[in-house]
């Protein structure tokens, strides 16, 4: 598996506008559920579910909010750049200015591990982390995150 592979053209977008955290998760509900032709509050319900488990900001500025659904058929990402860090209360107490998604099917938790584990280990390459931060578009933002890095994709394992 890449990241290519659950990460669209179409759902990578910089200068995304939050004021706080749960404002931004409730933007990437309704982000998600206009591409995935579903409700909205299930998507919104299952990542407010999570973050009480925990804040799935990563430190370095990374945030890997992430759900599982049952209307959810394969791994789906969106990743947004943040025009403006916001408070996520990552584990490193830094602000976030990254952010990807990711939904998961409730069944095949192996995917779940797999594309959890691509997404993340993309966003801790610091040559990818600086094109995101660098990207100008949400073309450009798109190809730093899925581009050709030998050392970014995944085998059925979940290695990178």
């Amino acid at each position: 598996m890449d990241v290519k592979d659950f990460l669209a053209p179409a759902d990578a977008a910089i200068d995304v506008r939050a004021p706080d955290k749960a404002r931004l998760l409730q933007e990437l509900a309704c982000r998600a559920a206009a591409a995935l032709r579903l409700p909205e509050a299930p998507i919104a319900q299952a990542l407010a579910k999570r973050e009480e488990l925990g804040s799935t900001g990563t430190g370095d500025g990374i945030a890997l909010p992430h759900a599982r659904l049952a209307d959810v058929k394969k791994p789906f990402g969106m990743l947004f750049r943040l025009r403006q860090a916001i408070d996520f209360d990552a584990v490193d107490g830094n602000r976030v200015d990254v952010v990807f998604l990711l939904l998961l099917p409730t069944t095949a938790p192996g995917d779940h591990l797999n594309a959890l584990a691509c997404a993340a280990r993309a966003l801790r390459n610091a040559e990818v982390l600086r094109d995101v931060r660098a990207a100008r578009s949400d073309a450009e933002l798109h190809a730093a995150m899925t581009g050709k890095r030998p050392s970014l994709n995944c085998s059925p394992s979940g290695v990178c």
